[in-house]
């Protein structure tokens, strides 16, 4: 039986290698933890059907690799992209100075109007806490991104970091913010709309 839906979103999670991306992904998807998560080569892809707001969207994710050398192959992702979780760890200092790139790289190849919550990933770690609520906080304020602090081991706030996004996404088609046709969404198989966002 094929599944029907409103919309089709393209998701990408992005950010430096080792901040969780895939036991995001695997959390969201499955609902457990990945015990023995490996580093991503290339890109990973996963999809969930969800009710946001009265209407049923399917959730396109591409878990993106986030080492240097696979830079060039995980870009060529980007392109149609409705939304991203932009992630980096909490415990680590460098993942979060990296997000700069990453924000780049998502609203040049993307679309400058994707939707992109910030999250902070590994909260169960608190203790190794090397950013602060505040400063990444102030971070996505600056750069008009939404922000949450996830843990992909205990599951808080991982549905609501995807869940927010497409929450969004939506209320932009709603208000008009966002026009499906003009952004070059295209229908999915008679079953829906495909919300890609591409560069006008």
């Amino acid at each position: 039986m094929s599944e029907t839906y409103d919309f089709l979103f393209k998701f990408l999670v992005i950010g430096s290698a080792g901040t969780g991306k895939s036991c995001l992904l695997h959390q969201f998807i499955e609902n457990k933890f990945k015990q023995d998560s490996n580093h991503t080569i290339g890109v990973e892809f996963g999809s969930r059907v969800v009710n946001v707001g009265g209407k049923t969207v399917k959730l396109q994710i591409w878990d993106t690799a986030g080492q240097e050398r696979f830079r060039s192959v995980t870009r060529s992702y980007y392109r149609g992209a409705a939304g991203a979780l932009l992630v980096y760890d909490i415990t680590s200092r460098e993942t979060y100075n990296a997000l700069t790139n990453w924000l780049t790289d998502a609203r040049t190849l993307a679309s400058p109007n994707i939707v992109i919550i910030l999250c902070g990933n590994k909260k169960d770690l608190d203790a190794d806490r090397e950013v602060t609520f505040l400063e990444a906080s102030r971070f996505a304020q600056e750069n008009e991104l939404m922000f949450l602090e996830t843990s992909a081991l205990t599951g808080e706030n991982v549905e609501e970091g995807f869940l927010k996004c497409a929450r969004t996404i939506l209320n932009k088609i709603d208000s008009g913010e966002l026009d499906p046709e003009r952004m070059g969404f295209r229908n999915a198989c008679s079953l829906g709309h495909f919300c890609s966002l591409t560069a006008p």
